[in-house]
């Protein structure tokens, strides 16, 4: 009995520590928040039951290590995550007999900022709750972040970085390819505070809302959370929505909430409820995971028992076939629902889905439909062999854990849709007025056949200005956004061509690497296409599975006689002549040091033992580090930069 306890901790770490890889790390989702709930909570127990606890436990670790080129830098004090619950008598219980402060727990990114003399300098995510990322330059176009405030000391602050639905909607709108459309405003959120270029972020009204105060000397805050939030309003902070309450008022404002959020503006995963005496709370100190002077409430999910219709098949441009739940209709949270993605065949075959089941379902933060739980686990769904379009063979693929399912037919007609639809979007060619409804209907008269075709549309001027829903204006807005496209660089060209698995961000990278020439990058090798930092095996392989395709080159050869291909500026290969650096610590992004002090050479940099008044930078991971070059670098005035400082330097984008 002990073993299989054992067992099955170890089975539920493993499964959790993926899911919240997913999440976290890769923006993705590999299973509904209320099934990882269910398996923590299932976990936890068993802990306590046992008594083990496995040190990569997600009940004891926060988070993921950050993996991004921003720069880190470790948090003064480590930022802990609150013990949860989804009972009303637990708050209860927790207040006893003191006053408390409710406020929403919103659902974005946990941002800390820093000001000194009254400006702002600093801004860090909370990244792994340790070491964070530094994103100074994008806080800085928060739409209603101050960039000074009255107060001259130094202030510490957290909160939290959102994007509006309203936004959320607006941007997704905006993307014509389905399959790149964001999931929620998370997502959306994470993507967007994380930028290397903040005239991005701007572009995509992130907001802050100040949560937790957590430096401010010589301000006498009367001991009290709600005075600091006050304090901090009249300082120019918005500060996230809260309320003074006791126990025997605390159902009343979870009830006041839940009843707010039907039509909240702001993505929220539940409410947070903080004792309003700070010392008291203080005083309680913390566990390994947990502060103890707070807890979050997550929302007890409306859920509803209905039937399993059917599964329906949804394919995407890349092949990929999607499993959606369709099922009688049911009303969740004020509107009516008869659909949820499954996601993948691996969350399909754990809920055991069967046509008839009686299936639980929910909406995920009371937006996203979501299946809970299957009553009747028949497991009678039949994988389909045949794509549902074209009715070519599919077949079922492992990737990243999970199994999913592709139409192997290269000529499948969903695919040729959403391939041009991606073709055409923003961040690719960038045309307008070829919606996806558009382009199938000029698929279907033969005029697309191949992208090139796309710049050659007015072959079929006269029958364009005279289909439906179309004329002569909405014709010359079409070819005149044809014509800007013709103007474009290799990075766009590369993204747009739809490979599988390359995003813009991998597009730049492969681009960059061979020096943005698209006849080395057509011609990459496996070998050499995994050299490059952030493009594994499985990018490598699709990339030149893709140019092996005779009909895939003629096609980008005939593509590339209708454009006109922008050069891409490139920093010199000597840009750090004459820079003198000092190299102490580990390194992160390169094998070793010895491999960092190539690499400055390699671009007319020198590389020394020692900091002198010579030395331009010390490049050092651990700014918080008391180590003789740290020292005697701040006695020297030298700059101390992280590695991922120094990649932003030598950076060619």
């Amino acid at each position: 009995m002990m073993d299989e306890k054992n067992g099955r901790i170890r089975e539920l770490v493993n499964i959790l520590n993926k899911a919240s890889k997913a999440y976290y790390q890769d923006s993705t989702e590999i299973m509904s928040n209320f099934e990882y709930d269910r398996l923590y909570d299932e976990l936890s127990e068993l802990e306590k039951e046992t008594g083990i606890i496995l040190s990569n436990s997600p009940t004891v670790n926060v988070g993921y290590e950050v993996l991004s080129r921003l720069p880190k830098e470790t948090h003064e004090s480590p930022m802990l995550s609150l013990d949860k619950t989804k009972d009303v008598s637990a708050l209860q219980d927790f207040l006893g007999d003191k006053s408390g402060i409710i406020s929403w727990k919103l659902d974005g990114l946990t941002v800390v900022l820093t000001y000194n003399d009254g400006e702002l300098i600093k801004a860090v995510t909370r990244g792994n709750g340790v070491v964070g990322e530094v994103i100074t330059g994008n806080a800085k176009v928060f739409k209603n972040i101050p960039l000074k405030i009255a107060y001259k000391g130094e202030l510490i602050i957290r909160g939290e970085a959102v994007i509006k639905y309203s936004d959320f909607e607006r941007i997704n709108a905006e993307i014509t390819d389905g399959e790149s459309k964001y999931k929620n405003p998370r997502n959306l959120c994470s993507g967007s505070v994380r930028q290397l270029n903040n005239e991005i972020t701007s572009k995509r009204n992130v907001n802050f809302y100040a949560f937790a105060l957590i430096k401010a000397a010589d301000i006498d805050f009367h001991n009290s959370i709600a005075y600091q939030f006050e304090w901090l309003r009249q300082q120019g902070f918005d500060v996230v929505e809260h309320y003074t309450t006791d126990s025997a008022h605390v159902d009343e404002r979870v009830h006041f909430f839940a009843e707010k959020i039907k039509e909240f503006e702001l993505p929220s995963d539940g409410l947070v409820l903080m004792y309003d005496d700070i010392e008291y709370g203080n005083s309680l100190g913390t566990t390994s995971k947990f502060p103890r002077n707070g807890i979050a409430f997550k929302w007890q999910d409306e859920t509803a028992l209905t039937k399993l219709l059917h599964i329906e098949w949804s394919p995407s441009r890349t092949g990929l076939i999607n499993p959606v739940a369709v099922f009688e209709p049911v009303e969740l949270e004020g509107t009516t629902v008869s659909r949820a993605s499954v996601h993948n065949i691996s969350i399909m075959e754990e809920l055991m889905l069967g046509i008839g089941d009686e299936i639980e379902v929910y909406k995920a933060n009371m937006i996203i439909p979501q299946i809970a739980e299957n009553k009747t686990r028949s497991g009678n769904i039949t994988i389909p062999e045949y794509c549902p379009v074209c009715n070519g063979k599919t077949q079922i693929q492992n990737i990243n854990g999970a199994k999913t399912l592709y139409c192997t037919n290269p000529e499948c007609q969903s695919k040729k849709i959403k391939l041009y639809t991606h073709f055409v979007s923003r961040d690719a060619m960038n045309i307008d007025g070829l919606s996806e409804e558009t382009l199938e209907k000029f698929i279907d008269k033969g005029y697309i056949h191949e992208f090139a075709d796309i710049y050659k549309l007015d072959r079929y001027e006269d029958n364009i200005v005279n289909t439906k829903g179309f004329g002569r204006k909405s014709y010359d807005n079409l070819w005149a956004s044809v014509n800007n496209s013709r103007n474009t660089n290799v990075i766009r060209l590369v993204y747009s061509l739809g490979i599988l698995n390359v995003g813009l961000a991998n597009a730049k990278l492969i681009c960059k690497y061979f020096d943005y020439d698209i006849m080395k990058i057509r011609s990459a090798g496996i070998e050499e296409l995994t050299e490059i930092e952030g493009v594994g095996a499985v990018i490598a392989g699709t990339f030149t599975d893709y140019f092996k395709s005779e009909k895939n080159n003629e096609a980008l050869d005939n593509l590339l006689n209708e454009l006109k291909l922008e050069e891409i500026t490139k920093k010199s290969d000597d840009i750090l002549k004459e820079k003198v650096f000092v190299i102490t610590g580990k390194v992160n992004e390169f094998a070793n040091r010895n491999a960092l002090k190539e690499k400055i050479e390699e671009l007319g940099g020198k590389v020394t033992g020692s900091v002198s008044s010579n030395t331009d930078y010390l490049i050092n991971n651990d700014a918080t580090s008391n180590s003789t070059k740290n020292k005697k670098a701040k006695e020297l005035g030298v700059t101390v930069i992280t590695e991922n400082q120094f990649l932003d330097m030598i950076s060619l984008d």
